[in-house]
């Protein structure tokens, strides 16, 4: 089994109002992935994930190639251990 890594990424631009999150628990259930994605106060949408490296790369690929690229003006990610406290992958409020 491949250790597992957490990927956290806050996105920036146009991605409030777009149906962001949505998308991005829908492109999750595509992969082996756990975690959160959450809108922030400063306009920002927040990701965190866990799984295997080479698929939160695959996943945040799917991501950016998605129709959700066009709202994208800035990614800025993180790579961290995992912690294991996700079950599934969901949308907070």
């Amino acid at each position: 089994m491949k250790k597992h890594v957490r990927l956290e990424v806050y996105f920036s631009g146009r991605v409030q109002g777009v149906g962001f999150r949505y998308r991005v628990r829908a492109l999750a259930e595509g992969f082996f992935v756990t975690g959160t994605v959450r809108n922030l106060d400063d306009g920002r949408v927040e990701l965190r994930a866990e799984g295997a490296r080479d698929e939160l790369e695959d996943f945040l690929k799917a991501i950016v190639e998605s129709e959700l690229g066009s709202h994208i003006r800035e990614m800025d990610v993180d790579w961290h251990d995992a912690t294991g406290h996700f079950k599934g992958f969901e949308i907070i409020r």
